[in-house]
């Protein structure tokens, strides 16, 4: 499996305001980056954190893209994946209508009742004994097909992803504003690395809207 983090971050390095709100930091050119990203991949994938905050849709949003999916014989939208351990997606979600296949990565963790609430909206896909396993349930995604998968969010998960060596490849949009807030949230989060930490190299810097858009593979 080849795993993609894209994110957007305001010029210090932040995602979003110390209270979890929107904030828009691309412009036109970077959204429509993001939506190529999307139609070249097989899954989209985001935390619970993401769902919670934004009832993100995490479709194709170009009708062009959505037709050249078709015409290769694929669905008109990726597959979408929430990693949430405790099973705390809302059933009306967005990211669990019937525009896409969506897989549920739980723990064993989630309440009975709560992946029985979501058993009929998502695939389930039950790795780990307090929060997801994310080697096993990567492994799991990849046997069901897919292969190329965007990351987008949030900083909980993509530390996560780091730290368990899963991540080929880091995009992230630098746009021209500055949130601050020490309780923002970051592109990686969680406990953080004090040693061993992730070595990137760059492949590409292009300047899009008024930002920038730096690319990076996970070196070997």
């Amino acid at each position: 499996m080849h795993v993609v983090v894209n994110v957007a971050m305001s010029a210090d390095g932040k995602l979003s305001t110390r209270r979890r709100e929107q904030v828009r930091i691309s412009g036109d050119e970077d959204f429509a980056r993001v939506d190529r990203l999307r139609a070249d991949s097989d899954a989209v994938v985001v935390g619970v954190g993401t769902v919670l905050a934004d009832d993100p849709h995490l479709t194709v949003k170009d009708p062009a893209l959505r037709e050249r999916r078709r015409e290769a014989g694929r669905s008109e939208n990726p597959a979408r994946v929430v990693v949430d351990s405790r099973a705390r997606t809302p059933p009306d979600a967005r990211v669990l209508d019937d525009e896409a296949t969506t897989y549920l990565c739980t723990s064993e963790a989630a309440p009975v009742d709560a992946r029985a609430a979501l058993a009929d909206r998502a695939r389930l896909v039950t790795a780990g004994d307090d929060r997801v396993d994310l080697l096993r349930a990567f492994a799991a995604l990849q046997a069901e097909g897919l292969e190329r998968v965007m990351v987008e969010g949030g900083g909980e998960l993509i530390f996560s992803l780091f730290d368990a060596g899963l991540v080929d490849e880091l995009s992230a949009f630098v746009g021209p504003t500055v949130i601050g807030g020490r309780d923002a949230p970051t592109p990686a989060d969680g406990e953080g690395f004090v040693e061993a930490f992730p070595e990137l190299a760059l492949e590409d810097v292009e300047r899009l809207d008024d930002g920038v858009l730096l690319s990076w593979r996970v070196a070997d």
